[in-house]
């Protein structure tokens, strides 16, 4: 019976210390609490806690990825699209982590939606396609905010993928193809101008020596000439084209 009763007591005792041994890694912390109260946090590395009197939640500190399902918001300009989005974020607090709110991954991810949908119905579309930067800082702010009471720091919010209507998207392509198109036109204006500037120049300078245009005229007609089975017809006399100095 006695020797039952020191097994039964050597168990009882290994239980005892199993479970007031606790070991937390590098990247995370325990957070104690003793007869219901907060103590603080431990950690990293072994230490013990008292089975039953205290309790202990741990924590992870590292960084956190979070993806935004895709929102179907309206934006300012009343343009439906759906936008996703990833969230960076770590617990700088693991007390607060706990304490302050029942689940810290769930609440950020609610808040990290909302803001989401919030802050892109304040945008028109244009700033959301070409100003993502300044977006994404301001849902980083907003995000960051609301959540630091809870001992969690947003490092990041990238805005992932933006995507419109099909009609928005035939819309968007006839415009980009009338910009082109009016781009190509300036050019070519643009071209014809300069040509017809450095023609000016041109007359000007054969204008200012005599025989210029008529020595002109024979080298167009010796380059003309170079071409193979080719055949001049001269309409008018040279002596036309001649420049006096008047």
């Amino acid at each position: 019976m006695n020797l039952w009763f020191w097994i039964g007591l050597a168990i009882v005792i290994l239980i005892f210390l199993a479970s007031a041994i606790k070991i937390v890694k590098e990247y995370e912390r325990g957070v104690i609490f003793r007869l219901g109260r907060l103590v603080g946090a431990r950690g990293p590395g072994l230490f013990f806690i008292i089975p039953i009197i205290e309790s202990i939640v741990v924590v992870d500190l590292r960084t956190i990825t979070y993806d935004v399902p895709a929102q179907e918001v309206v934006t300012k300009d009343n343009v439906t699209v759906k936008v996703n989005a990833v969230v960076y974020y770590r617990v700088i607090d693991s007390a607060k982590a706990v304490t302050e709110v029942y689940d810290y991954k769930y609440a950020t991810s609610q808040i990290a939606q909302t803001t989401l949908r919030s802050v892109i119905g304040q945008a028109e579309l244009d700033e959301l396609l070409s100003e993502r930067e300044k977006l994404n800082l301001k849902l980083q702010q907003i995000i960051d905010e609301a959540t630091n009471p809870w001992g969690i720091k947003v490092t990041a919010v990238e805005i992932k993928d933006v995507e419109l209507p099909e009609e928005m998207r035939r819309v968007m392509a006839m415009q980009a193809e009338a910009e082109r198109e009016r781009r190509a036109k300036v050019i070519r204006a643009e071209g014809e101008f300069q040509a017809a500037m450095r023609l000016a120049e041109a007359a000007q300078v054969l204008s200012r020596t005599d025989g210029a245009m008529m020595l002109r005229y024979l080298q167009t007609l010796n380059e003309i000439a170079s071409e193979p089975n080719t055949t001049i017809i001269v309409p008018i006399p040279i002596e036309l084209l001649r420049i006096s100095k008047g």
